[in-house]
């Protein structure tokens, strides 16, 4: 055989163990119950991978304002989104934030803002209207690209590359922090559950988890 041509197989069947090692993933089915009649709704999941760091993107995402009220309540973001605050509602609104992750303030504006706010830095954001104090949502931006928010159902299920993660869970009104765990995927499909204690009537917000 010319060995030029036994590389090139050599080679090319390198690659294609690699990228069927790459390819290896579990489905991931976290369920998230709470100690009270809340629901989990609006909990966050987030699964940091350990072994390799993913690769930068740049998203883009939407925060409306409708009836005095931000919609979503709850997001959750890479870092490095943009995210534009329409405002659906007939009067104006101004958007602000303090947190460390991203300070910024939005001229009081009616329809759409001309520019968007990327949030390039990992952590909570707590969002506000200065003219509507009543308004309040919060944005967990983080650099992993396996995250969830839960909705009713308390169920959410992640396809994620075989490897070793830490998993995280945050709801805003939980009274008390989830700790994080290790886990490690395979192709196995498997099952997590998690307990969060939630005091909907309480003003004090979570600590985001580190």
């Amino acid at each position: 055989m010319n060995p030029v041509s036994h590389h090139r197989r050599f080679v090319a069947a390198l690659l294609a163990v690699l990228c069927a090692q790459s390819a290896l993933a579990g489905m991931v089915t976290v369920d998230v119950t709470t100690r009270s009649a809340a629901t989990a709704t609006d909990a966050v999941i987030v699964f940091d991978p350990l072994d390799a760091a993913p690769a930068p993107s740049h998203e883009t995402a939407v925060i409306d304002q409708v009836n005095k009220t931000f919609v979503p309540r709850v997001s959750v973001v890479r870092t490095g989104t943009a995210i534009t605050f329409p405002n659906s509602d007939h009067i104006r609104h101004q958007v602000y934030s303090f947190s460390s992750a991203k300070p910024f303030t939005l001229k009081l504006y009616a329809g759409s803002p001309h520019t968007a706010v990327v949030f390039d830095q990992a952590g909570l954001v707590i969002l506000g209207c200065n003219i509507h104090d009543n308004m309040v949502a919060y944005v967990g931006v983080v650099d992993s690209p396996y995250f969830a928010k839960l909705t009713d159902s308390g169920t959410v299920t992640l396809n994620l590359p075989a490897g070793r993660y830490r998993l995280r869970a945050w709801h805003p009104n939980a009274v008390a922090a989830v700790p994080s765990q290790e886990i490690s995927v395979s192709e196995a499909p498997m099952n997590i559950s998690l307990v969060i204690a939630v005091d909907s009537t309480s003003a004090a917000v979570a600590a985001w988890p580190e």
